[in-house]
């Protein structure tokens, strides 16, 4: 028997500006880039888990790279994402974000106590950043 699965390898969003969308996630929140295939992806690592930018005409046909059969996906309309972050670098975060011109939408404490900010990336998905505790307790 299988055993339960106990993480997210990799998440997915999709922007129509990957050059929007590589300075958001690359500069702005800086993360580790690991691929930039531009005009079909730009990949970034965050410790053990990856953050996959499509644009989404790209993937929704078939075709994608010589040798890896990668079916067709996609999606419309903005998705979500939420960040770990520890509640003592929230503040810092929420300066950063409106340094670079990345209005905050909602700043506020969880009936358990955590934090969370939300605010959009260049292509309108909701991202948030969050204490862990928001899912897994004090």
């Amino acid at each position: 028997m299988a055993r339960p699965l106990d993480a997210i390898l990799e998440t997915a969003l999709y922007a129509s500006d990957l050059d929007a969308a590589f300075a958001f996630y690359g500069e702005t929140l800086g993360l580790e880039l690991v691929s930039d295939a531009r005009p079909r992806h730009v990949f970034f690592r965050l410790g053990t888990q990856m953050l996959l930018i499509f644009y989404p005409a790209r993937t929704e046909t078939p075709g994608g790279p010589p040798g890896l059969p990668v079916p067709t996906h996609g999606a419309r309309g903005p998705g979500h994402v939420c960040f770990t972050v520890a509640r003592d670098d929230l503040d810092g975060w929420r300066t950063r974000l409106a340094e670079a011109g990345t209005g905050i939408e909602a700043d506020f404490e969880w009936p358990n106590g955590a934090r969370s900010l939300y605010f959009r990336d260049p292509a309108g998905n909701s991202l948030e950043m969050a204490e862990p505790k928001l899912w897994f307790g004090a």
